[in-house]
This record gives C-alpha cells, structure tokens and sequence, in this order.
C-alpha cells in the first residue's frame, strides 16, 4: 500500500527523534515536525527540538499538551520527584499516556495536512523501560487512530528493533547534517547543558556513543564551545 511521499516526525529535541528526522528526511518529499508542550520541567527540550527543526529546514509547530502534567506528575514534570528509580518499578520518568497523547495529537494533525505517515524514535531495544515505547502499543494504536478517524495512519519506527550504538552508526551514515544536529539534541534528564553524565538518559546515550566507537558530537560542542571554537 502506498503511505505517501510525505511524513510528520514527532520531535522531542532528543537523540532518537532528531536521528529520526533526518531518517525521514532521507526517505520522504515533505517531512514536517511537530513537538509538544507537556509542562516539562526543562524548556531546553522545547529549546533544542526548534533549532534541529531550523537546521534540518523543515516546518515546526509546538501543539500546547500541558494537561498531561495535570494527569500524570512524573520527574520530567515534578521537581519535587526523584529521577532515581527502586528496581522493578516504573521509571519516576515514565509519564503516563504521554507517547499515547503525542501520537494521537500528532495523528489529527497530520490527518488536517494530509499526511499518513507518523515517524517516531521509540525504541524497544535500549529504552528505559517505558510500556509505550514497545512495538505492541505502536501496532495497536495505529489500528486505533485509523479507526477513529476513518483515515490511513502509519507510525514508522526506525529505532524500534536496534541498539543505541546501532543508531549512532545509524546517525553518521546519515551524515554530517545529522551529526551537528545531534550536537544540539537534548537527553539530559537533569536539564543540564554540557549534560549532567550520570542520570539514566546520560549514561544509556554515552554508552551508545562508547559502543560504536565515536565520540557524541553534543561533548564535542560542549568542549569547542569551552575552548571558545563553534562547531558551525
């Protein structure tokens, strides 16, 4: 069946969704980005997803989600929650329904601009134990969106099956546009910028980085920029 040349790539700032904009960017006509105001402690988030959207050169619109703050307090909305988490539980960064609201949003949206195809940079591989990162949840919601709205929605997941240091690997061939951008994306669950290095999002990126051999161009702009250089 035909998806169209165009896609909508949901664009937290991070390191999968950046990576998996420029993946769209290779593959699709027209890609569009879309981010979500979810009353998240660190604006930096916010911050990064629109430079990388600048860079890429694609349209952005950041769609005000901030009731998902009101539903689900997490350590990503609550300063006052921990980002350590007891084993056997659900990351204190989990936010419930928070991929269910993207997704769905990102679906009306995509639907009024004519476009099928969802690109999102969940992984089932490498992830920190969030449920709506899983394959399961993408299958079911397409069927889902597609239902409610009498309309084709495909969600894409290039990251889905593979390793951070496979999409580290991933980034580099997708070249040297990808790869600055990346050192403008944002993981740090502190807020932090150079990153803080020890929180979950931090160490499960640089052991990404460490397992493909290469060093992350966001340390590399954060040591030019200290040494007063730009990495351009």
């Amino acid at each position: 069946m035909n998806k169209g040349n165009s896609a909508l790539v949901v664009l937290s700032g991070g390191q999968d969704s950046t990576t998996a904009l420029y993946w769209a960017k290779k593959r699709y006509e027209k890609v569009v980005a879309v981010s979500f105001d979810y009353g998240q402690r660190h604006r930096i988030e916010l911050e990064c997803a629109k430079k990388i959207a600048e860079m890429a050169g694609v349209e952005h619109e950041i769609i005000d989600a901030k009731f998902i703050n009101a539903l689900a307090p997490s350590a990503l909305t609550r300063d006052s929650i921990d980002v350590a988490c007891p084993a056997g539980q659900l990351p204190t960064t989990f936010v419930d329904g928070r991929n269910l609201f993207f997704l769905s949003m990102a679906a009306v949206y995509a639907k009024q601009l004519g476009i099928n195809v969802l690109v999102t940079g969940v992984c089932q591989t490498d992830y920190s134990g969030y449920p709506d990162c899983r394959r399961q949840f993408i299958d079911s919601l397409e069927v889902t969106l597609a239902l409610a709205m009498e309309y084709p929605i495909y969600i894409v997941t290039p990251m889905m099956n593979i390793t951070k240091a496979d999409e580290v690997l991933m980034a580099y061939d997708l070249g040297p546009d990808c790869i600055n951008a990346l050192g403008y994306s944002h993981t740090c669950y502190e807020g932090q910028y150079p990153p803080c290095g020890t929180c979950p999002a931090c160490v499960l990126r640089a052991k990404g980085f460490h397992q493909a051999g290469l060093e992350d161009p966001l340390i590399t702009r954060s040591r030019m920029e200290n040494d007063g250089m730009s990495l351009g």
